[in-house]
């Protein structure tokens, strides 16, 4: 096994780390913040005005019927695949890499990037469309060939979808759980790969609609202990409170750096967090907007399903992310080898826990990557029906993304990172160029919802109503 995969690695290693440097040094980290802060002026603040009515949006959203899912499993389906193996070892791997600082740019991916999923995801409501079966489908594919009429950018956003969704990131929370688990109870790796093998089989064959209601259940439980635990720690450490915050913002502009390599500490944090924010929350990657689809929306209106996923993004980093940062500085073990992701996570947990925080540790790292697993399979089957994928096609995918959980369990922890780097950054460059060419669009019903929504009524949507958007839209769904 250590020879083949050796041999793997010597052979992938130069392409992907090609693709990474280009797109993640020249373009990404810089043009996620861009987008994000274009859409964050363009919608005048959006997700900071609109906060309170993200809230009672969740909470009002409970509702599915024969055609889509609820706005609330939504949320979770997108948070299962958001908080994942990002909010353990991604964060931190950024910590590890880019210092303290790093905490601080993942915290303004967010924000500007609570505009950026607000925009995709009203997109996708728009432009999404009925199955077979009357179900809703829709994504970033579907606003690229219906809004844009280019199928090209569709289906090259298709693949590299099903390449990084339905195979590589599935391998990433594989590893990283087999790593916690043997770390923590001694498992061994058959026996995590057969038992992960078993248990998502059971849930992905029964579609959308079987993860759906899985994560309603399983997702807000496990956020919700884990943040009541990291409040726990925090509280009884508030003290030590603003020396951590002091040292995030001064790593994040190389303050503690040495004289002369102030501008590299600054770039080395910068790169870390983005590229982690953006693993982690997944805000312009073209993602949730593939279950934000699925959606029939409460109230009736493309932008309220952008406003949920927009409080996804909130949840995921500033939440969740943050919880985990916080806690490794606050422990004190930041710099002391255990740099390798996860475990690092659970020598902080100790700290504060004892010998029972790399349990649990290992327990929440289950939790996190299996229900990751689950959302990353859901976007990659709406994209395989994209592409006309029929029975025989979603057999094939649910094979391989099994077979894919079994080789991220044995695999190397660097190559299977470096792919999944690669994978997203190309599928979130075609998606960000889609979202700012439809971006009046996004504007244009916004301006909508809000109109209504200060009228004092229940905002509706009715294509008829606006024929300058006409264009690729099913009337039927928004007649």
């Amino acid at each position: 096994m250590d020879v083949v995969l050796d041999t793997i690695e010597a052979l992938l290693a130069p392409l992907i780390g090609g693709i990474n440097a280009l797109l993640w040094d020249y373009v990404l980290v810089y043009g996620l913040l861009a987008v994000g802060l274009f859409f964050s002026v363009r919608l005048r603040g959006l997700q900071l005005r609109r906060f309170p009515h993200m809230l009672r949006l969740v909470a009002g959203g409970t509702r599915a019927d024969a055609s889509g899912i609820s706005p609330f499993q939504a949320l979770c389906t997108s948070l299962a695949a958001r908080v994942g193996t990002g909010n353990l070892a991604g964060v931190a791997i950024a910590l590890g890499v880019g210092g303290p600082g790093a905490l601080f740019w993942m915290w303004c991916t967010a924000l500007l990037g609570m505009a950026t999923a607000y925009a995709e995801s009203t997109l996708a409501q728009l432009y999404k469309e009925r199955d077979a079966t009357g179900q809703f489908r829709g994504g970033p594919s579907y606003y690229m060939t219906r809004g844009l009429g280019r199928r090209w950018m569709g289906v090259a956003f298709a693949l590299a979808l099903l390449l990084s969704y339905g195979l590589i990131f599935s391998s990433v929370h594989a590893n990283a759980m087999a790593q916690a688990l043997e770390g923590a109870f001694g498992l061994g790796q058959a026996t995590v790969a057969i038992g992960l093998v078993v248990l998502t089989a059971a849930i992905i064959f029964g579609g959308l609609r079987s993860v759906a209601r899985f994560a309603q259940w399983v997702v807000p439980f496990m956020s919700l202990a884990y943040l009541l635990l990291a409040g726990w720690i925090v509280l009884t450490h508030l003290p030590q409170l603003p020396a951590v915050l002091l040292q995030v913002v001064r790593g994040a502009f190389g303050l503690d750096a040495a004289t002369g390599g102030l501008l590299g500490a600054l770039s080395v944090a910068m790169l870390q967090g983005v590229k982690r924010g953006l693993y982690s929350n997944e805000a312009g990657m073209g993602s949730a907007p593939n279950v934000a689809a699925a959606v029939t929306p409460v109230p009736n209106h493309p932008a309220s399903q952008g406003l949920v996923q927009a409080l996804g993004v909130f949840i995921d980093t500033l939440l969740v992310c943050s919880a985990t940062g916080v806690i490794i500085l606050l422990s004190g073990v930041l710099g002391e080898g255990n740099s390798d992701g996860v475990q690092l996570t659970q020598a902080a947990m100790t700290v504060f826990l004892g010998d029972w925080g790399a349990g649990f540790v290992a327990v929440a790292m289950f939790f996190f990557a299996f229900t990751t697993i689950l959302g990353n399979y859901s976007y990659a089957e709406a994209n395989l029906l994209y592409l006309g994928g029929g029975r025989a096609g979603l057999l094939m995918l649910r094979l391989a993304a099994l077979a894919t959980i079994t080789w991220g369990v044995y695999s190397r922890v660097q190559l299977v990172w470096d792919a999944a780097d690669a994978s997203m950054a190309v599928m979130a460059s075609i998606n960000l160029v889609a979202i700012v060419m439809l971006a009046g669009v996004v504007v244009r019903l916004t301006r909508d919802y809000e109109a209504q929504l200060d009228g004092g009524g229940e905002p509706s949507f009715r294509i008829a109503r606006h024929p300058e958007m006409a264009h690729g839209v099913d009337a039927g769904i928004w007649k």
